[in-house]
C-alpha cells in the first residue's frame, strides 16, 4: 500500500501545482486535517473537513500567480509519506518566495487524512518514528 499512496502523493502535488484543485482534494477523507500551523508564511493554522481544507488551499491558489513543489524524495513509513521539498511561489508583482520545508502525509484505507507542514526534514523524520 506504500507505494500507492506515494504515487497518490505525487498526484496531488502534481495537481496543486496545475491549479486542479478537484484532484488535489480527490483523494481526502472526509474528516481530513491539514496542519500548517508551523507555517511561517501566510495562512498557518489547522484546518478539518473537506470545506475548510478546500478553502486554505484555495487561499494558497489565489495568493500566487504560479506555485511549483521539488520533492527531493518520498519517505514511506507505514501509513506515512514523509516528503522533503522545496516550494517556489510567484507573487502578483512577479516575486519570487522559496520555502524548504517536509510534509508528512498519512493515509488510511487509502485515503489522506492528515497532511502536517513540518520546517525541517529531522522533525517530520521525528513525528513518525524514524530518525535521520
Amino acid at each position: 500500500m506504500s507505494q500507492e499512496n506515494v504515487e497518490i502523493v505525487r498526484r496531488v502535488i502534481d495537481a496543486f501545482a496545475h491549479r486542479d484543485l478537484d484532484a488535489a482534494v480527490r483523494y481526502n477523507d472526509s474528516k481530513v486535517e491539514v496542519d500548517f500551523s508551523r507555517s511561517h508564511g501566510i495562512e498557518a493554522g489547522v484546518y478539518r473537513g473537506h470545506q475548510d481544507v478546500r478553502a486554505f488551499w484555495s487561499g494558497f491558489l489565489d495568493a500566487f500567480d504560479r506555485i511549483s513543489v521539488s520533492v527531493d524524495e518520498f519517505i514511506e513509513c507505514g501509513e506515512h509519506v514523509v516528503v522533503p521539498n522545496r516550494t517556489c511561489f510567484w507573487g502578483r508583482e512577479g516575486v519570487e518566495v522559496e520555502a524548504r520545508s517536509t510534509y508528512v502525509v498519512t493515509f488510511r484505507n487509502g485515503r489522506i487524512v492528515e497532511w502536517r507542514l513540518f520546517q525541517t526534514r529531522a522533525e517530520a523524520l521525528k513525528a513518525v518514528g524514524l530518525a535521520e
